[in-house]
């Protein structure tokens, strides 16, 4: 594909090809094992980590996004998984403060793995992409505004993810899809 899709596709591929695949298969250990799981994100990296709930909820997980009226509590062997592109997001490094005081593990995406929010991480999940932190000056190397690198990248890191996910709790299409609402 050529043009500026195939300029875009491009870039997503730059950035998922430098994801280590060690640190994504442990991520999805701990998801797949945690009591719950508390997902968190600002901005467009939020409606990602919202679309990762709904996922993990289809493979039979109990996972919801603080700030949702059903968020439960976390505490230990719970997980709280956020994410801070940039690094250095307050709510993302208040939220990681108050899960650790609960004894809940912490697992932070980001593209700055020497940040003040992954310093807070039990578990650094790095996904080298452009964010708003990176996207000017010099620094702008993407074809897309923004974070969109990081953001789409997002998506295609956590539906390959959710696939390992299912794979190690034995769901299959027809399992998680009856977990569908059906209220469409």
């Amino acid at each position: 594909m050529s043009g500026f899709f195939g300029e875009a596709l491009g870039e997503l591929g730059k950035s998922l090809a430098l994801v280590d695949p060690l640190q994504v298969e442990q991520a999805c250990q701990a998801i797949a094992s945690a009591n719950r799981t508390g997902l968190y994100g600002c901005g467009r990296e939020g409606l990602m980590m919202r679309g990762l709930a709904m996922r993990l909820y289809h493979c039979g997980l109990d996972a919801t996004c603080v700030g949702e009226m059903d968020m439960p509590p976390l505490g230990k062997g719970d997980l709280f998984f956020a994410s801070s592109g940039p690094g250095d997001l307050s709510t993302v490094n208040a939220l990681s403060r108050m899960a650790k005081k609960a004894d809940a593990r912490v697992i932070i995406l980001t593209s700055q793995a020497e940040s003040p929010d992954a310093s807070l991480a039990d578990f650094v999940l790095l996904l080298p992409a452009q964010t708003m932190a990176s996207d000017t000056g010099a620094q702008a190397s993407t074809t897309l505004p923004m974070g969109s690198i990081f953001e789409g990248s997002m998506f295609l890191l956590f539906e390959a993810m959710v696939a390992r996910i299912a794979a190690l709790r034995g769901e299959t299409a027809d399992t998680m899809r009856a977990r569908h609402t059906n209220m469409e």
